[in-house]
């Protein structure tokens, strides 16, 4: 009986090991949430179960199963890296591109160039240019160059509860671009193939029939160009509770009618479609190259594009070719080919389009000068005429934890404002564990300033400011207001010729009153929103005292670099002007008629072109990146029909 009574003993000890092993294993994967962060601490003491030896096992236990989370990761980006390009087998890097010395012309530039001449060079692989690739790709040779990676297995990029990890990455790899306008506050433009798309709240909806009208848009085509783009890439959300709160209490307050789920532009409340589908991924303008020709269309990655080449020999400049840098530093040309109608077409945003008309040689001659740019022609109006709808926000905390949300109901209101919501933040350990601003993670969108402006002097005072903030600050979510079709207006300024800095932006919020009264009005608004009947659940009984503590807390929580005034709350005025921030609605720099035609070519120039929202002077809808994506399809087939009629077959 010794032996089996030795192997009982033995059984017994192991199932004690065992057990004390998945003890710490729970421990390790409980979570204790206090004041909106997450810890793992052990018990007081350091010691659980009784004996230090567990919490040591637990410390290996922690090492050992981010490890192993790491590794998992590095299987699905693996994954995922041998799907999208066997999907997007014409998308390489830059470093992978041949190109010859050009050949001899009369020009002084030379208008010869690489092994392969395109009918169309694509400069920005963003919101606009991804969709107008694919279009042109379908009877015509395109290279499509994009400064930044690809989003496809990018975590940051992917994932809703990921959202706003990648506006506070200021790695020179980040999809974002970190910068601040002149005005002080802080702001992001994209730097990944699908451009904004692949970085913002994702919430689609169309422009409004004035918006087609005055930009003198074919009808017919934008009713076509609109469902090509949602077929692919769109969804309706799954509304979340704080969303459907806000809904309800726009109704309750008189923003109406009900207008249901729709991508129309209506006045009254309405649910918008997203680009994240059910399961919260993201699906980005990137996508769009799927259906383009992949015979046809070849897209680098890693491609900075310094300067656009132009023949300056004939009575206009005209386009020839660009000139790149790949990602080990090194040069690379590239040129269209010598038939009619080639062009190089420019789609690198608002801050990024008019930037390289400049750093080209197009733009305010005495500007160019001072940069020893050469001056290809002088056009005072590049750069000109930037703005940005100046959103405030306020923040509502509530007891528990909502359900993270962001832009999926919005109140279109005749006053010139919209209403919006997003809430619900730090939802994935990744985005929990990354404290990566001043404000914590948990704060959510306005939680975007860098590790670069983490001064000693910014954190304490931000610690002392804080003191007062209760727990329930990490929890809720955020009513926003929108002012429409701002006329206070700003400018772009080169500050060096280095295409990766961004220059300076000023957009002059709230310089014209009629702004700041709007403004106000939309505070009043949000006023009524939050002690309507419907969002009592999460708010309970708000009188004037209490939404004055909500707007101070949110002057506290707000990150951006303007001064604050002691009577912010007192005026609504100044609370506007002092908590300003940015829903990344930039736009001008390149409008139409100043910079462009209504066709988007460069006024002054042979063969070249802008076609993205630099060129808007008002951003179309409530948001506009479907109206972005509409005018790449929309452009790319209006090109094609102008270039090849009815063989088009577009």
């Amino acid at each position: 009986m010794a032996r089996p009574l030795r192997r009982h003993r033995l059984r017994a000890k192991l199932a004690r090991r065992t057990t004390q092993h998945a003890a710490a294993a729970r421990w390790m994967s409980a979570t204790i949430v206090e004041g909106g962060r997450v810890d793992r601490r052990p018990p007081e003491g350091g010691l659980v179960n009784g004996g230090g030896c567990m919490w040591r096992m637990s410390g290996e236990l922690r090492r050992t199963r981010e490890r192993e989370r790491e590794r998992e990761r590095e299987r699905e980006r693996e994954i995922c890296k041998k799907n999208w390009e066997k999907k997007y087998p014409f998308i390489k890097k830059a470093s992978t591109f041949s190109s010859s010395p050009p050949a001899s012309s009369s020009s002084s530039s030379k208008s010869s160039g690489s092994d392969k001449a395109y009918d169309y060079i694509i400069v920005g692989g963003g919101t606009a240019g991804c969709p107008l690739a694919t279009t042109l790709s379908q009877n015509f040779s395109v290279l499509l160059l994009e400064r930044g990676g690809v989003p496809f297995g990018n975590i940051n990029v992917s994932y809703l509860q990921n959202f706003h990890l990648s506006l506070a990455d200021t790695s020179p790899k980040s999809a974002s671009q970190f910068f601040i306008s002149t005005d002080g506050v802080i702001n992001s433009r994209a730097r990944v193939l699908g451009g904004g798309t692949s970085i913002n709240a994702g919430f689609y909806t169309r422009a409004s029939s004035r918006d087609v009208r005055k930009a003198g848009w074919d009808a017919k085509l934008v009713n076509e160009s609109f469902p090509w783009i949602e077929n692919q890439i769109v969804h309706p959300p799954n509304i979340a509770p704080w969303q459907k709160a806000v809904r309800d209490s726009l109704l309750d307050i008189g923003v109406s009618p009900y207008n249901g789920f729709t991508y129309d532009h209506l006045y009254g409340t309405k649910v918008g479609g997203t680009i994240f589908d059910h399961s919260g991924h993201r699906h980005t303008a990137a996508e769009l190259l799927a259906s383009a020709n992949p015979d046809k269309l070849d897209v680098l990655i890693r491609a900075t594009v310094q300067k656009i080449v132009f023949d300056t020999a004939g009575k206009k400049p005209r386009a020839v070719g660009v000139i790149f840098k790949d990602e080990n530093g090194n040069q690379h040309q590239a040129y269209i080919a010598r038939r009619r109608g080639s062009e190089i077409i420019v789609t690198s945003g608002a801050i990024g389009s008019p930037q390289l008309l400049l750093l080209s040689g197009i733009g305010p001659k005495s500007d160019l000068k001072k940069l020893n740019i050469s001056v290809v022609l002088d056009n005072e109006f590049v750069g000109k005429g930037m703005a940005d709808n100046p959103l405030n926000c306020v923040f509502i905390p509530t007891n528990t934890p909502v359900v993270q949300s962001l832009i999926q109901t919005v109140g279109i209101t005749k006053m010139g404002v919209y209403i919006e919501a997003s809430s619900g933040f730090g939802q994935s350990q990744d985005s929990i564990h990354c404290n990566h601003g001043i404000v914590s993670a948990e704060i959510g969108q306005l939680s975007t300033i860098p590790p670069k402006q983490r001064t000693q002097e910014a954190i304490q005072a931000y610690t002392r400011s804080k003191k007062d903030l209760p727990h329930e600050a990490f929890k809720g979510g955020f009513i926003l207001e929108k002012v429409a079709r701002p006329i206070s207006r700003g400018q772009l300024n080169l500050i060096n010729t280095h295409v990766d800095d961004n220059p300076a932006v000023t957009f002059n919020y709230f310089a014209h009153p009629y702004d700041v009264s709007r403004c106000v009005d939309g505070i009043r608004m949000v006023e009524k929103v939050v002690t309507a009947k419907h969002f009592t659940n999460f708010t309970g009984h708000r009188d004037k005292q209490t939404m004055e503590k909500l707007l101070n807390m949110s002057v506290t929580a707000n990150v951006n670099f303007i001064p604050k005034h002691t009577n912010d709350t007192e005026s609504l005025e100044q609370f506007c002007k002092d908590t300003v921030v940015t829903i990344w609605h930039y736009h001008g720099g390149c409008n139409v008629g100043k910079v462009v035609s209504p066709e988007y070519k460069v006024l002054g120039v042979h063969r070249l072109r802008v076609i993205d929202g630099s060129t808007f002077s008002e951003s179309p809808g409530t948001n506009p990146q479907a109206t972005v994506m509409m005018l790449g399809r929309y452009m790319g087939v209006k090109i094609l029909r102008e270039r090849l009629g009815r063989s088009a077959g577009i």
